[in-house]
């Protein structure tokens, strides 16, 4: 690779995938300062961001493919690529021939990298013909289906629009943390005399900040939500009929809002004040734009799909929703208008079985364990890291106990890769081409290879090249896979004439000189003029004769919200991030501290019929007295309490990651 400097991006499941430039000497990546031509992120990283150097030539990362004999074991043994390409295609084509299919072999991957090329690993599978592949989404498909339901697409405002708005309520989310790079535009919107408040649970770094904080129980924001619309109908609305117009199912909303919502029984269930709600109200009728940012955090509950369709509604019965600046924040989906010609590759065809076989992601264990005809016999895990971040652990064993072989791609020795018997050593982003479209701002941007792999680690497009070439020369056309177009085909193709129109692009060359934004972003609905109505009181209405609080005396709710330093379990190698602080760190409240005579600094548990971790205990003087927080992965990870609900209704599909209930004790050295 040439000495200077080139053009990255971050591609995390991150709100900012942020513009980078990589200065090059050596064939080394020497340092990493923001990309000033990015329009969001302008010029500008987080820290992990700036720690790209130590993570791209971390001691720890993986050098070589290596097996594992036997599995668990930690007996690791160097091998070539070539040795591990040749067990992994003998036992893909050994299960075709045991069971007449592919349906025995399968993968497991998720949000590790978001590139469009690392859809390599979905092109590969999809070579082979039908074969088993995981559906969904763990994370935030819940929230898209709410917006999907109430405006007919999937819709997000633009993130630089909401410093005109006079006023910004941040619902479940602490972008001070998460999306550093929006607080920006929120301090521009305050300097100018925007109203900023903050709903959470939990009083966050983005709470400290806000004019209002209110604090609320965990799963009742679309109760808040309908409170606040009572004060606005009961207030009197001067432009009804034109909300009649735009909005379907506004008679039966008002209708039910009028005589079944109680603001005292509303008040009972959020843990939020009346007087709170007539604030909020007050402040979406007369501020103007107004604009509501809904976190991931509301949607990761059996109810969150429809707190977010109340939520939203808000918008749409005070009118910020035709407001130019006003309106409603979640995340776009935008990479799904991109032809994503490696997702969607077409493999042969089977003679008996016309598709392949899904899973969904969310259970994945589970419902991997109840396939039979044929079991699942083969895994490949990329861009995931199961064992630190899903849910079910014991089904997890089950399942690793049945498969034959095991295959994780990635960057380090991480708990999934240990329980593996090969795993292969991944590119970074730096050592790789690819083409990034975030979700939350409409910047496009290329990622250009920088420098030279580390030691021997490969892309996913490139490992998917050489595996599936190895397939064909051990069975000839067993797989259809395009081996011989290079990363700068794949990106080309992805440029087609409509995305190039949408981004203002006359060529591939453009995207070299800067990141480019999309020149409309619009609500692409059969009716763009009506929002609906109806999903926000659907659930609310079956349960007004539920008791305000399931929860039983003396448990805790587990919130594992993240943190600044990692991504889940990201980043957690890299010694400039890693300072300790959060790592087995367990935050109670003072009443659950005194009720349980623990003090600051002791050590405890916490427990449930799926698990239980011991942790240092941290008292929280701000946290509700029935919610314990706890950090993602570490030495000893939170998800082994995470409870396993089943879907109640199609809006139900994420994992419920806020559901799991807990109870505290003081350490017990003998479970340790």
């Amino acid at each position: 690779m040439k000495d200077g400097i080139y053009r990255n991006t971050c591609p995390r499941n991150c709100y900012g995938t942020c513009g980078i430039l990589s200065y090059v000497k050596n064939g080394r990546l020497i340092k990493v300062t923001g990309d000033p031509k990015h329009g969001y992120t302008k010029g500008r990283l987080c820290a992990k961001g700036y720690a790209s150097t130590q993570f791209v030539y971390n001691t720890q990362r993986l050098k070589y493919p290596m097996i594992q004999n036997p599995r668990g074991s930690g007996n690791w043994k160097r091998i070539s690529w070539d040795e591990a390409y040749s067990i992994i295609a003998g036992k893909i084509i050994e299960l075709n021939q045991r069971y007449g299919s592919n349906l025995a072999s399968g993968y497991n991957k998720f949000s590790g990298n978001l590139g469009l090329l690392h859809n390599a690993v979905e092109g590969m599978f999809n070579s082979f013909g039908p074969h088993t592949k995981p559906t969904g989404n763990p994370c935030a498909l819940t929230g898209k289906l709410a917006v999907n339901q109430s405006f007919g697409d999937n819709y997000s405002s633009v993130p630089e629009d909401m410093l005109h708005a006079n006023l910004i309520v941040i619902w479940g989310a602490n972008p001070a943390v998460t999306n550093v790079h929006q607080m920006k535009f929120i301090y521009k919107a305050r300097r100018k005399g925007a109203k900023f408040v903050v709903i959470d649970p939990i009083f966050t770094r983005t709470a400290e900040k806000a004019d209002i904080y209110i604090q609320i129980n965990p799963g009742t924001d679309g109760w808040l939500a309908l409170g606040i619309a009572k004060i606005i109908i009961e207030k009197g609305i001067d432009f009804e009929e034109s909300i009649r117009d735009q909005t379907i199912g506004w008679d039966q909303y008002k209708h039910f809002i009028q005589n079944q919502i109680n603001l005292f029984d509303v008040s009972k269930r959020t843990g939020v004040p009346i007087e709170a709600m007539e604030v909020l109200a007050e402040f979406y009728g007369n501020l103007k734009p107004a604009v509501t940012w809904n976190g991931l955090g509301i949607q990761r509950n059996d109810r969150g799909g429809h707190s977010i369709s109340a939520i939203n509604s808000l918008a749409a019965i005070t009118g910020n929703l035709s407001n130019p600046n006003g309106g409603l924040y979640y995340m776009h989906f935008d990479k799904e208008y991109f032809p994503q010609l490696l997702l969607n590759h077409q493999g042969p065809i089977h003679p008996t079985i016309t598709n392949s076989r899904e899973v969904d992601i969310s259970n994945y264990s589970k419902n991997a364990l109840t396939l039979i005809d044929p079991p699942l016999k083969f895994l490949w895990v990329a861009s995931r890291n199961i064992i630190t971040q899903d849910q079910n652990l014991k089904s997890w064993q089950q399942l690793f106990n049945q498969l034959e072989l095991i295959v994780t791609v990635d960057l380090y020795l991480t708990k999934t890769a240990k329980k593996s018997d090969i795993v292969l050593p991944a590119a970074s982003h730096f050592e790789e081409e690819d083409l990034n479209v975030g979700y939350w701002h409409y910047w496009l941007a290329l990622n250009q290879k920088a420098i030279p792999p580390y030691y021997e680690a490969k892309s996913d497009l490139q490992i998917a090249r050489e595996l599936t070439k190895k397939l064909n020369e051990l069975s000839p056309v067993f797989s259809n896979f395009p081996y011989e177009k290079e990363p700068i085909d794949w990106i080309k193709e992805e440029l087609s004439p409509e995305i190039m129109h949408q981004y203002g692009l006359t060529s591939y060359e453009d995207l070299l000189k800067g990141p480019q934004k999309k020149l409309e972003i619009t609500r692409s609905t059969s009716d763009p003029e009506k929002f609906n109505l109806l999903p926000a009181i659907e659930t609310h209405a079956n349960d007004l004769f539920l008791s305000e609080n399931l929860q039983q005396p003396l448990t805790y709710r587990l919130l594992t919200p993240q943190t600044l330093l990692k991504i889940h379990s990201q980043y957690e190698m890299v010694s400039w991030l890693d300072h300790g602080e959060t790592d087995n760190i367990i935050e109670i409240s003072y009443n659950a501290a005194i009720q349980h005579e623990i003090d600051e600094n002791a050590k405890i548990e916490i427990y449930n019929e799926h698990g239980l971790i011991a942790g240092t205990a941290k008292i929280n003087p701000t946290l509700p007295y029935n919610v314990v927080l706890a950090s993602q992965a570490g030495s000893n990870p939170i998800n082994q309490l995470i409870s396993q609900k089943e879907e109640k209704d199609k809006n139900s599909a994420s994992t419920f990651f806020y559901d799991s209930i807990v109870k505290i004790r003081k350490w017990r050295e003998k479970h340790v």
